[in-house]
């Protein structure tokens, strides 16, 4: 009997994809467009859920090694390693597949090789609980490192994906989380171009992500998943996408439901279907085959959209015998392995950020003696973890990784201290006292994923998952200040997902730490970081405001007055900003040749370690407009580099500035080389006044033309 093509695996995809199709019947194909797809079994076709998540690790199917949260790895600034945890997790996802379908002959939600996964939307207003999932507030840095992780995660193999990718969520969708199913983000085609869409175009248009999710809310006046602009005009036209889209869990009801754009489910699906919208999560698209008997569809939109859908299926491998799939014998040995933890453990130290160091208080001096342990973060999981996680047999909290790494002789206590968000009932707190008596106090504070992440999952707050205020909470702010009216040496270790405002906090603490969610090996890492073994290197991803008054409205999805490009208010650390163990100076910034071209040209510049140890650098430089026609930020990040300097060591780094970088956008969202007189400059921060204040280095600049 001759083997049907679409089994053939020598045979290029649309063809097979074009030769299932043609055996399927109505029925059979309607039941492919919902996330946990039917099986055939007539052709021996196994179901298959599409909703697997990715973000920082395999989330939410057991065991897997936990990576810091999304936005701590952006903190690292550090593609190599952020594709080293996209190609880990890839890896680890491939081998839970292959064992689950082995062992019990097929897999479920959260079990498959579609991840959706990395979300690439601007971290634009600091109160967004699912800020911690991105890559900052930055459209460059976001593109740079959500490529990254999808190269690591989608592998290099030539013919299959190791997993497919899917950049989310599309488009100009950054909270608030209450409002996200109704909500009309009314925004300039400039800001729409210039911040929402580049990361988005940047995946597309470079790396082949493979998917595409569909926001909630509506973009001009269109629910985003039956937007003609974004998924027809932009993605499928403008940048050539050939992946296929899914819609955000439950989306299509809101086209109906929410934004009130149909009359009907059988209108949504339909519109939806047409607009390119390939595969819906949980709902709406049961409503097809009426929609197909009421001419709202045609058999021909059923069969483009299932194209699509089938194609990423057999890129994966899923339709060939094992045997001949690169990624199907990955052993389940790499799950938790000894290289991931260690990758873990990396990125973890990559990613804290030193905020304050008042007279080198860090690394903790061998004259310590006594240390004392407080605050509600010190031996909590949920701080390790953040949202869309995975879990793992060997996570280490912070009190864990302080006391694993203490040197005996050295005498350490810990109480909790403090609640979250709460007052004690007690009427007597003994940390006050013990911390007031120990040579340094470690306060482990912050907030937690219970006091923000997408909607619903804040069970510490009335926010849906946001926050109302970006402060510290006022019971750990009062903690912390009885503890310093006390006398007590306060070394501060927060984490978050989000910037915190901490008032008069940041001037009673001798040092602050800001650890993100570190991952399943935050606590050794931040151990590490306190003890010296390591050195901080980490770099704010997003802006910390000085207080919640200083952000425009939440609901308000114009860039004005937001992040380090657009914001005119001083903040309370700059975007860019980490302090470090060691003093960095830069030296002559040269550009080669001086006046931009259709080649562009060369810059230079000198970085020094001028102190006593060995440390990482992260080398940004930004463009700022000086005589322009057209509108530009204050400035812009344009490139970066992550330099290890001996101490006392000095290195030449080099940057390709590509006219596409120099380019600016008109009103109209259109992207183009303006002439002008520009200033390129070079440092260890974003630029401004604040940074060099709370001690980052002097940066150096040179101007140039643009004829």
């Amino acid at each position: 009997m001759t083997q049907p093509s679409y089994l053939n695996p020598e045979l290029p995809i649309p063809e097979r994809v074009q030769d299932l199709l043609s055996r399927l019947t109505i029925q059979e194909k309607l039941g492919q467009f919902i996330h946990p797809v039917n099986a055939i079994p007539r052709l021996g076709i196994p179901a298959y859920n599409f909703w697997s998540e990715g973000l920082h690790g395999v989330g939410r199917n057991g065991r897997a090694t936990v990576f810091p949260q999304a936005i701590g790895m952006s903190a690292t600034w550090n593609p190599a390693l952020v594709k080293a945890m996209g190609a880990a997790t890839g890896d680890e996802g491939r081998a839970k597949f292959h064992e689950t379908l082995r062992t019990y002959g097929e897999t479920n939600l959260y079990q498959g090789l579609t991840f959706w996964s990395p979300n690439v939307n601007i971290f634009r207003d600091p109160r967004w609980g699912r800020g911690q999932e991105t890559w900052g507030e930055d459209p460059f840095l976001t593109g740079e490192l959500g490529a990254a992780f999808v190269r690591g995660l989608q592998g290099d193999n030539p013919k299959y994906l190791k997993a497919a990718a899917c950049a989310k969520h599309f488009a100009v969708h950054s909270g608030p989380e209450k409002t996200r199913h109704s909500f009309n983000a009314q925004v300039s085609h400039y800001d729409l171009h210039a911040t929402y869409l580049p990361a988005f175009k940047k995946l597309v248009t470079e790396v082949d992500v493979e998917a595409v999710m569909g926001a909630y809310n509506r973009v001009l006046d269109e629910p985003c998943c039956t937007s003609k602009l974004l998924l027809q005009d932009i993605l499928r036209a403008e940048w050539g996408f050939s992946g296929h889209v899914v819609s955000d869990c439950l989306a299509l009801s809101d086209i109906h439901g929410g934004h009130h754009y149909t009359s009907t489910p059988v209108e949504s699906a339909a519109l939806a279907l047409k607009a390119g919208c390939d595969i819906s999560c949980g709902c709406t698209y049961d409503q097809l085959g009426e929609a197909l008997e009421q001419g709202l569809v045609s058999l021909a939109d059923i069969d483009l959209a299932l194209s699509r859908t089938l194609a990423t299926r057999f890129k994966l491998g899923l339709f060939d015998p094992e045997e001949q799939v690169a990624y199907a014998a990955t052993p389940m040995s790499v799950v938790g392995s000894k290289k991931h933890r260690e990758l873990a453990y990396r990125a973890a130290l990559q990613s804290a950020v030193l905020l304050k160091n008042k007279n080198e208080i860090l690394p903790i001096s061998p004259q310590v003696k006594s240390i004392f342990v407080t605050g509600p973060a010190a031996a909590s999981l949920d701080v390790l973890l953040g949202n869309y996680y995975g879990v793992n047999d060997r996570m280490t909290t912070l009190l864990e990784g302080i006391v694993g790494r203490l040197p005996e002789g050295i005498k350490l206590e810990y109480r909790p201290g403090c609640q979250w968000t709460q007052e004690s009932l007690a009427p007597l707190n003994w940390a006050e006292t013990e911390a007031a008596s120990a040579d340094l106090t470690i306060v482990c504070a912050g907030t937690s994923p219970l006091m923000e992440g997408e909607e619903g999952e804040s069970i510490l707050t009335a926010e849906s998952g946001d926050r109302a205020k970006i402060e510290l909470p006022a019971v750990q702010q009062k903690f912390i200040r009885n503890l310093a009216e006390r006398g007590a040496r306060i070394v501060l270790v927060l984490t978050g997902g989000s910037p915190i405002a901490l008032g008069e906090i940041a001037e009673m603490v001798e040092a602050i730490l800001f650890v993100w969610y570190p991952g399943q090996e935050g606590g050794r890492a931040v151990a590490s970081l306190l003890f010296g073994d390591a050195v901080p290197s980490g770099k704010l991803t997003v802006t910390f405001p000085k207080a919640t008054a200083d952000l425009p409205p939440f609901d308000d999805y114009s860039m004005a007055g937001r992040t380090y490009r657009y914001a005119t208010r001083e903040p309370l650390y700059p975007f860019g900003f980490g302090l470090s163990y060691t003093r960095f100076e830069y030296l002559g910034l040269k550009l080669s040749p001086s006046r931009a071209s259709a080649s562009g040209f060369r810059a230079t510049v000198t970085l020094k370690n001028i102190g006593a140890v060995t440390a990482d650098e992260v080398i940004q430089l930004y463009l700022r407009a000086l005589e322009t026609r057209l509108p530009a930020p204050i400035s812009q990040l344009i490139g970066f580099q992550r330099v290890k300097l001996k101490a006392g060591q000095s290195k030449t780094i080099h940057f390709n500035i590509t006219p596409e970088m120099l380019m600016l956008f008109d009103e109209d969202g259109q992207q183009r080389l303006e002439s002008g007189k520009f200033r390129l400059i070079a440092g260890g921060c974003s630029p401004g006044a604040r940074g060099l204040v709370l001690g980052a280095p002097q940066p150096v600049s040179a101007e140039f033309q643009i004829p």
